[in-house]
């Protein structure tokens, strides 16, 4: 009988099982809610520089800091909001990334405006408007970025995004399911 401990995984969510939950649950399951989309976007954001456990541990202080990622109350957020923000153990202290937070919540509705959805927004760089499953056989051949995660970086970039360079736009697409990056003997690759 089967059971969680025998399951192969990627080796880079190693045996924590925080980070083990996240990879059999969430990383590389496509997502279509805004709010879903806008919260890996700000966790994306704010990992910059960090480890993405450091952010996993720290996602519940964001949920409560970030309005449970509602990007239309984060929008709306003021300066006030962002001192306060500052001083909130549950987060990450850096003024930048808060304020780019807040910002990037304004970009991020107008982008909902223009394309109806933040998924439709990336779905539009997708060949096909097909999420792209990737042949995984080994951790090396993870890329760590790509022709696709650059055009959207430069996009976003162009309508005043910060903290999502190539790097973490490529492992926002991961995360949200846009490409499947699970190696191929992971129990959690798309099976075609």
């Amino acid at each position: 009988m089967n059971n969680e401990l025998d399951l192969t995984r990627c080796p880079w969510c190693g045996a924590d099982p925080l980070y083990v939950k996240y990879h059999d649950e969430e990383w590389g399951r496509p997502i279509t809610d805004d709010r879903a989309l806008f919260e890996l976007l700000t966790l994306e954001s704010a990992q910059a520089g960090l480890a993405w456990i450091t952010i996993l541990r720290k996602r519940e202080g964001y949920r409560q800091a970030f309005c449970n990622f509602d990007f239309k109350r984060v929008a709306d957020m003021t300066a006030d909001d962002e001192a306060r923000l500052y001083q909130f153990d549950g987060i990450v202290k850096n003024r930048l990334k808060i304020h780019r937070a807040i910002t990037n919540a304004r970009l991020f509705g107008n982008i909902v405006d223009e394309f109806g959805s933040f998924y439709n927004y990336i779905i539009s760089f997708l060949p096909g408007g097909k999420r792209i499953v990737n042949d995984i056989p080994t951790i090396d051949c993870i890329p760590v970025s790509s022709p696709i995660s650059d055009a959207i970086s430069k996009d976003m970039k162009r309508r005043g995004f910060k903290f999502f360079g190539t790097t973490i736009c490529y492992a926002f697409l991961q995360a949200a399911g846009f490409i499947d990056d699970h190696l191929n003997s992971c129990h959690c690759k798309t099976v075609s």
